[in-house]
């Protein structure tokens, strides 16, 4: 039985090795990721790395099988050494952080949709919609947090709209915050902004399922409403979330 597991990991950046792994002529080994930040020199005996694959390492490490970082809650499969994060952001079992600033509340996604329902109500106004059917969307571009979370009560999910104010202008986007299991779905989303008779139309093939929300602006699956096109501090628009058949 294998106990020290740290021998799978690169001894170079000291993160579990993937495949693929390479070795120079004297066998020593590094991760895919190091070889290039190395020039594909070996840091050992500087001899050239980064071009024989170690396939007796690789085939150890694929027989390395572990268990969910969730398994006390509940999730039975084994993963390959090296993938539990892979596996935990697909988890049906994975924690979600609940979207309200200064709450640490952390669930399954359908328990998350509980909380922010029972918790939460109080405090922020709640807008239930169901996918596949247009609604319309109101957000103060001026406050800190530029966030409204919409709640489809028929799949029980949270849906985050963010939005995010650069020189530019503003950039939207739209998040799905529950793990990427089968058991959530896949969606897509279609976001449109009209003024002065001119409308804009964005249409996202994936809504991004996480498990908690960030807060940098987005690098891709936005809708980027430019400065010219703003009139005051109240971004009026309409969204539509649709469920992909699977």
């Amino acid at each position: 039985m294998l106990m020290d597991l740290e021998i799978l990991d690169c001894p170079i950046c000291y993160e579990a090795f993937t495949i693929p792994i390479f070795q120079c002529d004297n066998g020593h080994l590094a991760c895919s990721s190091c070889c290039p930040t190395l020039s594909n020199k070996c840091p050992t005996c500087a001899l050239p790395i980064g071009h024989n694959r170690c396939r007796g390492m690789e085939s150890v490490l694929e027989s390395i099988l572990i268990p969910c970082p969730n398994a006390k809650l509940g999730c039975t499969k084994k993963v390959s050494y090296g993938k539990e994060s892979t596996h935990e952001k697909e988890c049906i079992f994975s924690q979600c952080s609940c979207p309200v600033e200064d709450c640490n509340y952390t669930s399954s996604y359908k328990d998350l949709y509980t909380h922010y329902r029972i918790t939460h109500m109080k405090v922020y106004q709640l807008h239930k919609f169901i996918c596949d059917i247009p609604s319309i969307v109101k957000m103060n571009i001026s406050s800190d947090k530029k966030i409204l979370i919409r709640m489809e009560y028929m799949k029980r999910i949270l849906f985050a709209v963010q939005c995010f104010r650069d020189p530019c202008g503003v950039y939207v986007t739209v998040s799905c915050i529950a793990p990427s299991a089968p058991e959530v779905g896949q969606f897509s989303y279609r976001l449109s902004y009209t003024v002065d008779g001119h409308t804009m139309i964005y249409k996202s093939p994936d809504v991004k399922r996480v498990l908690k929300l960030n807060f940098q602006t987005p690098q891709e699956n936005f809708m980027l409403i430019p400065n010219s096109l703003l009139r005051g501090e109240m971004l009026k628009m309409r969204i539509c979330v649709k469920k992909l058949n699977q």
